[in-house]
C-alpha cells in the first residue's frame, strides 16, 4: 500500500484510463471490517512493454515499471492495388492523407508515376514514395500478391525500423512466416481479409462493401502490438476482429479463395455465377473448397462443414456482379496467386497421400491460361 505522490499513476491504472476506457472499482464486504485495525491492499499489474510508438508524458516515476502507451499515426502500404487503396482511403479518411503513405521500389514507382487513381470515382490524393527515401513508420500493411512478396519484402527495408509494427493482409498461409524470417515475430501479425467486393481495372477502384479484417497473433508475437492494431483499426472505422485461432481463420480464408477465387479465373466468371445454384461453377467451387478441407485437417487444422457453409454465405451476400482477384487478373492478363493457392493444396496432398483432383485440375487450367498471354 502507498499514497506516495510520486508512485502514482500506477502503470497498468494509467494504461486503462488512457485508451478511452473506464475504471470502476468495488469493494465488497467493507461492513465486516472493524472501524480501526484493518489493512486493505489494492495491488495492480507490472505491465511492461519493451518498444514505443508514442509514449504520454510521465506525472511522475512510475512504481511498478515503465508504462508506454502506443498509437500509431503513420501507416506504410507495400501494394498500391484493390485491398491496399481500399484500407489506406479508410484510414486517411480518419486520420487525414499526411498518415497514409505507399512505398514502393524505385523502378516501380518511375513506371505508376503518371498514374491518375480513383477511389470510388474520386481522384485518390495519396502519395506513393520511393524506396529509397522512404523513412520508418509506425505500422507497415502488405497488401501485395504473394507473387510480389519477395520484392516487398526487399521494399520494406527502408520503412521498418525497431519499433515498426507489421501487418500482411496477403493470400495465403506462408506470407507472414517469410515476414517474421527477415524482420521478426515480436511485431508481426498474422491476418487475412475477407467479404470486400472491390474491384481494381485500369486504374479505378469501386466497391460498396469494405469487409473486414481477421487478425491475431503468432506465439512470439507481443501483446501491445495485437493492442495497438486493434486500436488504429477502431479509430478508423475499419471492421475488424482479434482472433484467438487465427491459424483457423487463416486456412479458412485459403479454403475460401481455392473455391472463389480459382473458379472465377478458370470459368471467367462472377460472384453471382459462380454461386448459381445447379451450376457447375458452384460444383467447382464447394468440391475445391472440400479438398482444402481435407488437407487443413490433415495438417491438424480443425476446418470443418461449418466453416464451409459460411464461406459459401459469405460469397452469396456479396454484389452478384463483382468478381475476385484473379478473375480480375484474367481480365488485365495478370499473373495469378494459383501456386499459393492450389500449388499449395497440391504439394500438401502429395504429403499425405490425399486426392485433390478439383485442384489438380484448376491449376492445370489456369497455368495454361497464363501461358495463353
Amino acid at each position: 500500500m502507498t499514497t506516495r505522490e510520486d508512485a502514482y499513476p500506477y502503470p497498468g491504472e494509467q494504461y486503462i484510463l488512457s485508451v478511452d476506457r473506464y475504471q470502476i472499482e468495488v469493494m465488497d464486504h467493507l461492513d465486516e471490517l472493524p472501524a480501526t485495525g484493518a489493512v486493505i491492499f489494492c495491488t495492480f499489474p507490472k505491465v511492461r512493454w519493451r518498444h514505443t510508438i508514442h509514449q504520454a508524458p510521465p506525472r511522475g516515476r512510475l512504481l511498478y515499471g515503465e508504462m508506454i502507451h502506443m498509437q500509431i499515426n503513420k501507416v506504410a502500404f507495400i501494394g498500391k492495388g484493390g485491398v491496399g487503396l481500399l484500407y489506406g482511403s479508410m484510414i486517411a479518411r480518419a486520420l487525414g492523407n499526411d498518415a497514409v503513405e505507399y512505398v514502393m521500389d524505385d523502378a516501380r514507382f518511375e513506371r505508376h508515376a503518371g498514374d491518375a487513381l480513383t477511389v470510388n470515382g474520386e481522384p485518390c490524393a495519396l502519395k506513393s514514395v520511393r524506396a529509397s527515401e522512404a523513412t520508418p513508420a509506425d505500422l507497415v500493411i502488405l497488401t501485395v500478391k504473394t507473387t510480389g512478396l519477395d520484392v516487398a519484402l526487399k521494399t520494406m527495408e527502408r520503412v521498418v525500423g525497431p519499433n515498426t509494427l507489421i501487418a500482411s493482409l496477403c493470400n495465403g498461409i506462408t506470407s507472414e512466416q517469410k515476414i517474421a524470417e527477415r524482420f521478426g515475430w515480436e511485431h508481426t501479425v498474422l491476418g487475412i481479409c475477407q467479404g470486400m467486393d472491390a474491384v481494381f481495372l485500369n486504374g479505378e477502384l469501386t466497391f460498396t462493401n469494405t469487409g473486414e479484417i481477421r487478425f491475431g497473433a503468432a506465439a512470439g508475437t507481443e501483446p501491445a502490438t495485437v493492442t495497438a492494431i486493434d486500436e488504429l483499426y477502431t479509430r478508423c472505422g475499419i471492421a475488424h476482429t482479434v482472433e484467438s485461432d487465427i491459424a483457423h481463420r487463416m486456412w479458412a480464408k485459403l479454403m475460401l479463395n481455392d473455391g472463389i477465387n480459382q473458379t472465377c479465373m478458370a470459368y471467367g466468371g462472377t460472384y453471382g455465377s459462380a454461386t448459381e445454384p445447379g451450376s457447375e461453377q458452384r460444383r467447382c467451387f464447394v468440391s475445391a473448397m472440400r479438398e482444402t478441407l481435407s488437407v487443413a485437417n490433415a495438417e491438424g487444422v480443425e476446418l470443418t462443414e461449418a466453416d464451409l457453409t459460411q464461406m459459401m454465405h459469405l460469397i452469396e451476400g456479396i454484389d452478384p456482379v463483382g468478381m475476385p482477384s484473379m478473375a480480375q487478373d484474367r481480365i488485365a492478363q495478370r499473373k495469378t496467386e494459383v501456386e499459393e493457392f492450389a500449388g499449395t493444396i497440391c504439394r500438401l496432398a502429395v504429403k499425405h497421400d490425399i486426392q485433390v483432383p478439383q485442384n489438380d485440375w484448376l491449376y492445370q487450367r489456369i497455368r495454361d491460361i497464363e501461358k495463353s498471354w
